[in-house]
């Protein structure tokens, strides 16, 4: 969120004098500043010893970097589904459905065959360029601040979170309704597995940028 200038300004001047940060913030909420909005003023500045208040670099956005993380983003998703595309059409196949219409095993084929196409182009890409942007927040660790990377994580998150209750409402509302098969609880796995997968590894790599940026 955008950090109000009189805010920054006065805790740049109150770690200047020597103040102690708990002081500037119980000082700033009890003139009724949000506490949001004051750790943010405060995270502005390093907590490191030197003469003057240190600012931490602002998160920004490139043309080349939106560029990079769409593609990167993009083809997590193309990835993701067609994965789970591909073991719907294995477990299709491993237990049919008796009320399946004539001619769906040469539609399950087809899948299979666009599946693995979309992933064996989709995921090399992907894996090449997660190394691209690996590579470039190692050599500067300032490239983690793009803000085009934080709306697609957070994007994404929200997609995978959205999935994952989608898919144990589903699980319950079959529960209930007693119309639980091993073919129906494979899909439901499948789903959970991967939407899971990429939810947690997101939800890591965020809390390992904060705790970065804590310390």
């Amino acid at each position: 969120m955008a950090i109000n200038e009189d805010l920054l300004s006065f805790v740049r001047d109150a770690l200047s004098r020597g103040l102690s940060r708990d002081l500037i913030k119980d000082a700033l909420v009890r003139a009724g500043w949000g506490s949001d909005q004051v750790k943010s003023a405060l995270n502005s500045f390093a907590e490191i010893d030197f003469s003057i208040p240190v600012p931490r670099p602002k998160p920004y956005l490139s043309a080349r970097e939106a560029f990079i993380y769409l593609v990167l983003f993009t083809t997590l998703y193309i990835s993701a589904y067609n994965v789970g595309s591909l073991v719907f059409q294995f477990i299709n196949r491993a237990f049919p459905d008796p009320a399946a219409p004539p001619g769906f095993g040469e539609q399950i084929q087809q899948t299979i065959r666009w599946s693995v196409a979309s992933i064996v182009i989709a995921f090399p890409v992907f894996l090449y360029v997660s190394r691209l942007i690996s590579h470039a927040v190692k050599r500067d660790p300032g490239k983690r601040a793009s803000k085009i990377r934080k709306w697609l994580t957070y994007i994404t998150l929200f997609i995978t979170a959205g999935v994952i209750i989608g898919d144990l409402t589903t699980l319950v509302y079959n529960f209930l309704g007693g119309e639980l098969t091993m073919r129906f609880l494979l899909k439901v796995m499948t789903v959970g597995v991967i939407s899971g997968a990429i939810f947690g590894y997101y939800l890591w790599d965020l809390r390992q940028e904060e705790s970065e940026d804590k310390s």
